[in-house]
């Protein structure tokens, strides 16, 4: 296992990481506004979930693949712009107002928005290969288990990307408070959620891998 100098070395480097405001912070921040605290929290533990699972990927071996077959990355940038498309037209064309759900619609959205959390993140190449980059500098070959080892910084990565990301889920629950008090745009936040899916597929599509 790695030794506790470099798992604080990752923490800090996690802390600088998940800090830096990018596209999941970008979401968590956009679904607290349009669907609340709760909502916020389901993105996040979707992506959370989606981090253990490029960390496996990586422990595995299957995120070189990106690497040594190049059109595999292509086909994954491509799925992840169409599926934030989608999202975001689904979002648009949803009906009733964002402030005011019914309790049906937000025990069905709680489900919904975990695994739109889950998917953009795992539909994210450059989220396996930032995980294939960074994490492999902090292990120990003789350490024992890969998988143990990569499952660990991922449970570091993601316990700090809480502490950070609950702040902006809580600010973004506050400026939906404030924004409920507006009744000649009811769905403005919706609008905003669906600028933001399609604001995040423009970038993957522009993207490069490098």
């Amino acid at each position: 296992m790695p030794d506790f100098s470099t798992l604080v070395l990752f923490a800090a480097a996690a802390l600088v990481l998940t800090a830096t405001p990018g596209p999941d912070m970008l979401l968590i921040a956009s679904r607290s506004v349009s669907q609340g605290r709760s909502a916020g929290f389901l993105t996040y533990a979707g992506i959370a979930l989606g981090t253990y699972c490029h960390a496996m990927a990586a422990a595995l071996g299957l995120s070189r693949l990106f690497l040594t077959v190049p059109i595999a990355y292509e086909i994954v940038r491509w799925a992840g712009c169409a599926y934030l498309l989608y999202l975001a037209v689904k979002t648009l064309r949803s009906q009733g107002s964002a402030f005011a759900p019914s309790a049906e619609l937000k025990r069905l959205s709680g489900r919904r928005i975990f695994i739109e959390g889950l998917a953009t993140n795992i539909l994210n190449p450059k989220m396996a290969l930032f995980v294939l980059a960074l994490f492999p500098q902090f292990v120990d070959p003789n350490g024992g288990s890969m998988i143990v080892q990569m499952a660990l910084l991922a449970t570091i990565l993601n316990g700090i990307g809480f502490l950070v990301n609950g702040s902006v889920i809580m600010l973004g629950s506050h400026i939906r408070d404030r924004l409920s008090a507006i009744k000649r745009a009811p769905k403005l936040p919706q609008y905003l959620l669906a600028t933001v899916f399609a604001g995040l597929a423009c970038r993957l599509a522009v993207g490069s891998r490098g």
